[in-house]
Formats: structure tokens, sequence, C-alpha cells
């Protein structure tokens, strides 16, 4: 009996062994397909932060090359402003003489004919010109000199001329050939206008007296 179980335990073990000898390499083929994806994520993980890595000094020179124009850019367009504003300083100064008329100028809110009102006033940031504004028009205006002692102001670019003599002013528009406001007078003209109606002067067409 016992030589027949032993001869039979002879039989099964090669069987036993060639059973449990395919289990390893199953193990390992699994180890592998287990470590392949790992290792291919853990590379592609890695090589991520690189690529953002190299782009970010790339953005940083693109600001910098942006930012030199603009800088070159505002200080030409200052450099232009200075002058611009030269330039017009230098067309608005007047001379002794523009100023001596433009010191003669009545200012304020001044009544016309036809009911109308001319407004003269004078520019604080340059001296000597003048602001002449009414319904449809304003003129930026500066002292002529006239022979006749008039007082004239002129904006040469709107075409506009302001007359002003002892009783009246008005306004007139070369360019179109017509008056804008007339009859135009300030309180100082108005007290000369009515000494005039009390004590008109002489017609130069009147015969002089004969002398006796």
């Amino acid at each position: 009996m016992k030589s027949f179980i032993a001869s039979a335990l002879m039989l099964l073990a090669p069987a036993v062994v060639l059973a449990q000898t395919p289990a390893q390499p199953a193990a390992k083929s699994e180890t592998k397909a287990a470590a392949k994806p790992v290792a291919k994520t853990a590379v592609k993980s890695d090589a991520k932060p690189s690529k953002s890595a190299a782009k970010a000094p790339a953005a940083k020179k693109t600001t910098v090359a942006k930012s030199e124009p603009t800088s070159s850019r505002a200080q030409l367009k200052s450099a232009t402003n200075q002058v611009a504003a030269g330039i017009i300083a230098a067309e608005a100064a007047l001379s002794p003489a523009e100023l001596a008329i433009a010191e003669r100028v009545h200012v304020g809110r001044m009544p016309c004919e036809l009911g109308a009102f001319v407004t003269v006033t004078a520019d604080s940031a340059v001296p000597g010109h003048f602001h002449v504004e009414g319904k449809g028009f304003k003129y930026f205006m500066s002292p002529v000199v006239t022979s006749t002692g008039t007082v004239r102001l002129e904006d040469q670019k709107g075409g506009a001329v302001w007359l002003q003599i002892v009783n009246k002013s008005m306004l007139m528009n070369q360019r179109l050939g017509q008056r804008l406001a007339d009859e135009c007078m300030s309180a100082e003209q108005v007290v000369v206008a009515e000494a005039i109606k009390k004590n008109p002067p002489a017609s130069v067409l009147e015969p002089l007296p004969v002398a006796k």
C-alpha cells in the first residue's frame, strides 16, 4: 500500500510543478504592463512644466519689446506738443503798439441794433487777445495798428474784424462781406453817444461863418 502511494505521488509531482511554473511569467508581464503606463505618465507630467517654463521668458521679452516703442512715442508726442506751444506763443506775442491798443478795448456784454448782443472778453492766458462772441459766431482776436487810431481787432483765420470808435462798435465778416453786428455800445460809448446827441459836431458840409 505504501509503495502504491509513493508511486502515485511521484507521478503527480511533475504535474504540480508544471502547473505552478507558468504563473511566474504572467506575474512578470503584469508587472511590466503596470510599470509602462506609470513611466509614460511620469515622463509626460515632467515634460509639461518644462514647456511652460520655456514659454515664460519669451513672454517677458515680448512685453519689454512692446514697452520701448510706447515710451518713445510718448516722448515724441510730448516734444511735438512743446514745439507747437512755442510756435503759438511766438505768434501770439504782441508789439508794444499792439499792447497799447489792447488796453483801449472795451470789454463786457454790449447791446447792438436789432436786439443783438456781442460779448468781448480778454483772454487770461494770452495777454492782449480777446474772445468776441455772439449768437452764431465766436472769434479769437488780436489788435492791429491802424493809421486813424481806430481800435481794430482781427481774427485772421475766421476772417472777422471788430472796429471800435468813440461812440459805437461793429463786427464784420470780411470773407462774407457782411456786418454781423452794428451799433454796439459799451457803457463808455453810451455816454459819448448821448453827449454827441446833445452837442452834435459841426458838419463839414455847412458853410463857415463869414467874418465881419
